[in-house]
């Protein structure tokens, strides 16, 4: 079950779109019935379902992917003096997760075609800002895309890479070692962060999921997300007002020994989380089919139109179904298209507009002419994609963007 935007019709086609069935709906219910919303079982059990599906030891849950984001960068102990590495083509938590605790963003370029930072981007960006300064670079897999982190990892050695997967879940990259791994396994990432938003592979209405092979950053990132609070007695450091008479620690006693954030997701999110995932399989073969009708139907049309390339090592699980048009060649402005699109039913957006462009970081972050990112920016329309469409919804879109173009 999935539901058009207010004021559309049911034959309306977003970009993207949740798929909600009677089996999601019942175990909401069923945590509504209970005794717990938050911070109860729920939780747990959708954070060792995320460790299984995703072969990592920890598992953290969050408010939301932006929430997720920050998390990693606390428990990273980022902050003023130091710089991170942060592709341009992405969205704005990307980078201001870097400046929530103060750092600098290097902002670097990205290969035209496919929107992902490569390695000479990540090593420009760096040079820029001091490379002793770069204490943590953000892959973001775009699209579903996957940036070859092992490569990043060989790069820079010690310097931590924060996997920002929220359009990767349920894909395949190669890592250093040359085998295939799940996003998320984080062979050569300190930390991955996803995405639960509604658009996203999986749905919990709103949340992040993190993942990480490190005991440390997985405890921090638990800590940070709840206020700061401790309550494990081993870490206890006010003896006197932890322990009564006997050394047992006071059943109500806890201790901060920095602030925190509520940034924890509740039992309702993580019970339609556990369905969701559950489907993840399903939902990646359908939009792995859809993406594939796709690129057939967009490379046909004409040179100015085609779908995006697939990246090397990576196995895409297809957040978006992006197609590169050349919109000056064609004589046309992408929102004449959008606009004409959407008066036909077909929801389309831009994914993204090159954050050191938005006007905070213009000031304060300058940052020289990225041509790859301009290239690609200029040049790409997501299309519709979501579990539910069919192949004749495919058709419909590249014959209507034909149409619109001049090009069919």
């Amino acid at each position: 079950m999935s539901v058009p935007p207010p004021g559309l019709s049911p034959s309306f086609l977003p970009y993207g779109r949740q798929v909600i069935e009677d089996d999601d709906i019942a175990a909401v219910v069923e945590v509504l019935k209970g005794d717990f919303l938050t911070t109860g079982p729920t939780v747990d059990a959708f954070e060792a379902a995320c460790a299984k599906a995703l072969d990592v030891p920890y598992a953290v849950t969050c408010s939301s992917g932006t929430a997720g984001l920050h998390l990693a960068t606390l428990a990273l102990g980022l902050g003023p003096g130091d710089a991170v590495v942060v592709p341009s083509v992405t969205f704005l938590a990307s980078a201001n997760c870097a400046a929530y605790v103060g750092a600098d963003v290097a902002f670097a370029d990205v290969n035209s075609d496919t929107g992902l930072m490569e390695v000479p981007h990540a090593e420009a960006a760096a040079a820029r800002a001091g490379r002793d300064r770069v204490k943590a670079i953000v892959a973001v897999h775009l699209n579903g895309h996957c940036v070859d982190v092992a490569a990043l990892a060989s790069a820079f050695p010690g310097v931590p890479i924060i996997e920002d997967a929220c359009h990767a879940l349920g894909g395949r990259m190669r890592g250093g070692d040359q085998a295939w791994h799940t996003v998320g396994a984080c062979p050569d990432s300190a930390i991955a962060m996803f995405s639960t938003h509604p658009v996203k592979t999986i749905a919990t209405g709103e949340g992040g999921v993190m993942t990480t092979r490190d005991p440390v950053l997985d405890e921090r990132m638990r800590r940070m997300r709840n206020h700061g609070m401790v309550r494990d007695p081993e870490r206890f450091t006010e003896r006197d007002r932890a322990f009564d008479s006997k050394g047992a620690a006071n059943p109500w006693y806890y201790e901060m020994p920095e602030p925190g954030f509520n940034y924890r997701l509740s039992d309702i999110h993580a019970a339609l989380g556990i369905r969701q995932l559950a489907k993840l399989p399903r939902f990646v073969a359908a939009r792995r089919a859809l993406r594939a009708r796709y690129a057939d139907r967009l490379d046909r049309l004409c040179p100015h139109i085609r779908a995006l390339p697939v990246a090397a090592g990576c196995e895409p699980s297809w957040h978006l179904s992006v197609a590169l048009v050349d919109f000056a060649a064609l004589g046309i402005e992408r929102a004449a298209v959008m606009n004409a699109l959407r008066a036909e039913g077909i929801g389309t957006q831009v994914h993204y507009a090159p954050v050191h462009l938005q006007p905070y970081y213009r000031a304060t972050h300058p940052t020289p002419e990225l041509p790859g990112a301009a290239a690609y920016y200029a040049r790409c329309l997501s299309l519709p994609l979501f579990p539910t469409m069919t192949n004749a919804d495919v058709d419909r879109v590249v014959d209507a963007l034909a149409r619109v173009t001049g090009v069919g």
